[in-house]
């Protein structure tokens, strides 16, 4: 089967997990690790908008992340500012970038200023891409995303104790998100971790031994005939 011709819009959702053990296996620092996995990601956003994916979300930094070692932290804050700053490339495949995670401007929110500015030019600098939407979850947890929804619901709707799962729907952090279809899990982890409860409904899963860093095209294409019902 030729999947770049026959992929249907498939949303594609990354847990990015074992940059960590990946530098371990070779006696590198974690930070060598999480460098070697956003190098990845830019490979896998370039496969996947060859394989006409119409959606690939990707669990870049949790609400949870937050209380790891600060040089680690400010290691991975400094990729993200390299990974939203690909404009070029992203241009150069037609994709769009979108971001999701608690508002900067509302309570809770630990966004650095510096990331807030490169994922607000990123967004308009790929605006007018048609092809790929690549969205980053950054100092996003699923938790959070739903209790703001059911908040925001209550708050919006006729009779506060009848929320329905549209009002769910409509405040969310990216309303017009597709559903997931197949969520992958990399480095031999079989849970899924507090990413798109909600959207992930009925999903299929891919989960799979490699980690990260090492995440390729043909498990790419393994995921994607889990939606194809191969």
């Amino acid at each position: 089967m030729d999947l770049q011709a026959s992929t249907r819009s498939v949303h594609i959702a990354c847990i990015m997990d074992g940059n960590g053990r990946w530098a371990k296996r070779r006696g590198l620092p974690r930070t060598e690790g999480h460098t070697a996995g956003e190098e990845n990601l830019a490979e896998v956003v370039r496969v996947c908008s060859k394989r006409n994916v119409s959606h690939l979300t990707v669990f870049g930094f949790s609400t949870e992340n937050w209380v790891r070692p600060p040089a680690e932290v400010k290691h991975i804050l400094s990729l993200h500012k390299r990974l939203f700053g690909r404009i070029e490339e992203l241009n150069a495949n037609n994709v769009r970038i979108q971001w999701i995670g608690r508002p900067f401007n509302e309570p809770g929110s630990k966004t650095p200023g510096f990331i807030q500015r490169a994922i607000e030019q990123a967004i308009a600098d790929t605006a007018h891409n048609t092809g790929m939407v690549l969205t980053v979850a950054f100092d996003y947890g699923s938790r959070a995303e739903l209790l703001r929804a059911a908040d925001r619901a209550r708050n919006h709707s006729r009779i506060p104790s009848q929320v329905t799962r549209d009002l769910i729907n409509q405040n969310l952090y990216a309303p017009d998100l597709p559903p997931v279809d197949v969520v992958v899990r990399t480095s031999g982890e079989s849970r899924i971790s507090n990413f798109m409860l909600w959207q992930i409904c009925g999903a299929k899963v891919y989960f799979t031994e490699r980690t990260w860093p090492d995440f390729d095209e043909h498990e790419i294409d393994n995921a994607i005939k889990l939606t194809n019902g191969s």
